[in-house]
């Protein structure tokens, strides 16, 4: 009896020494020797910690902030929240159409293969009904409810311009971004601009591109909100007919109310004049029209499907959406900042939730600010909150990526016990490398946060180990 006693103890002993050394052996992973890393696993059934390395240092995080901005939004909004659009005549002068954003990223999206013009072709069915064809008619668009700073200050001079940097405004329309088409067929010759999907007739592109015979795609497009000029650096595949890169569309309002001015003379009502609301907001005035008659309201997915492609596809666009729209609600007056606002309410909701912000900084939503910073500890206690108190833990968990399956995590952990077993984000930039979430099989849950900054190895090295620590839980 007293030798199974000690083979049971040795055995449990083994087990819980496991993960312990699977730790040890990862943070010696001649990828990871000069980085900085955080790591923190957590049972969810007792609270308790089950292995850690220095959990309560500040790392750069990347897109698993985006945890934070989707789980802040369904506590605050609602998993069936949905944003609205409005179409209507202008009361004080009824040959005025007025477009009035919320915010809603979704319009014209391609994210859920919805048909990206239904927007514009339903509109301008609504309009025929309500216009005559013999007056002239001007569009005001009503786009200024974050105001115009729609990109974060801490966001770099190499990430502007390109779509997964595009701003967030009172408007966005077609993921606020396009697709620029090369022909590189010709080895000999420079990349060959052909056309803009959708077609961007202002802007002018200084082309700077070289040809690359690797297949992989290092093209970028550089520019600030609000200008035409864009300059395109870096090195795209030889030997493609028809190779994209995507960007931003610098002014997203006005680009939707001249999108909607094409559909609108092709079936014969005249408009005269499109603008947004954007130098009424600069210059300060009081609001030059007054809602009148609504012809159309476009309304978006539910905020449940929104969180889902926040994590799923770890879409930028729609997350920094978020944070202004969490900010908004705080502070209605479009002269505040939403993202600071946003940013705000994000600190001041955790601590009222009992989970410590000491090591929480922020200066967005999606994560790309490379000054954003928390550890692994406050993120471990958002995730214990949403899966232990939160009413919305359902539609949060289904939004995370599964590993093996879907989203960013579709190749990680592919072939292991873990396999369709842990859903979580991953996160990434420039020397940052994180994954944070549930890991779920059978009576063994638990949550976990590993973030690895400034590692010596290459990504693919540093994700096969934590691949392997993660195995040994």
């Amino acid at each position: 009896m007293k030798r199974f006693l000690l083979l049971y103890v040795s055995l449990c002993i083994v087990r819980l020494s496991y993960p312990q050394i699977g730790l040890q052996q990862f943070i010696n992973n001649p990828a990871l020797k000069h980085a900085s890393v955080g790591v923190q696993v957590t049972d969810l059934k007792t609270g308790k910690t089950i292995v850690s390395h220095d959990p309560q240092k500040s790392l750069t995080p990347a897109s698993v902030t985006k945890i934070i901005t989707s789980a802040t939004a369904l506590e605050l909004l609602g998993g069936e929240y949905r944003y609205v659009t409005h179409v209507a005549l202008d009361e004080n002068d009824p040959t005025r159409i007025l477009v009035v954003g919320s915010g809603d990223p979704t319009l014209g999206s391609e994210a859920f293969g919805d048909n990206p013009t239904a927007f514009f072709i339903n509109v301008t069915d609504a309009l025929k009904k309500e216009l005559q064809p013999d007056k002239d008619y001007s569009i005001y668009v009503v786009d200024n409810l974050f105001g115009y700073d729609g990109i974060s200050p801490e966001w770099t001079w190499i990430d502007m311009g390109n779509y997964y940097a595009s701003g967030s405004y009172g408007i966005s329309i077609f993921d606020n971004s396009y697709r620029l088409f090369f022909d590189t067929s010709d080895w000999n010759a420079p990349p060959r601009i052909l056309r803009t999907e959708p077609e961007m007739k202002k802007i002018r592109f200084s082309n700077f591109l070289t040809l690359n015979t690797s297949g992989s795609d290092n093209g970028y497009i550089y520019g600030v909100p609000f200008s035409y000029d864009r300059t395109i650096k870096g090195n795209i595949p030889a030997g493609k007919a028809g190779f994209s890169i995507k960007g931003d569309i610098p002014d997203p309002g006005l680009f939707l109310g001249e999108t909607l001015t094409d559909y609108l003379i092709r079936s014969g009502i005249k408009i005269s004049r499109v603008e947004t609301a954007r130098s009424d907001y600069l210059a300060k005035k009081p609001q030059p029209y007054k809602v009148g008659k609504i012809v159309h309201t476009q309304t978006s997915r539910p905020m449940k499907d929104i969180v889902k492609e926040v994590n799923v596809k770890s879409n930028n666009h729609y997350a920094e959406h978020l944070i202004r729209t969490i900010g908004r609600a705080q502070n209605a007056d479009i002269y505040s900042d939403p993202l600071q606002a946003g940013i705000d309410y994000i600190k001041k909701f955790w601590e009222q939730q009992g989970v410590p912000t000491a090591s929480l900084t922020l200066y967005d939503g999606s994560g790309l600010a490379p000054q954003d910073a928390f550890s692994p500890a406050f993120l471990n206690e958002v995730l214990f909150f949403m899966y232990s108190k939160s009413k919305n833990y359902s539609v949060f968990f289904d939004s995370l990526p599964v590993t093996g399956q879907d989203g960013t995590l579709r190749s990680f952990m592919r072939g292991t016990k873990y396999e369709g077993k842990i859903s979580a984000k991953s996160g990434s930039i420039g020397g940052v490398q994180c994954y944070s979430g549930y890991l779920m099989d059978g009576s063994k849950q638990y949550v976990f946060t590993v973030m690895v900054n400034k590692f010596n190895g290459t990504r693919s090295q540093v994700r096969s180990a934590i691949e392997k620590f993660l195995s040994t839980l």
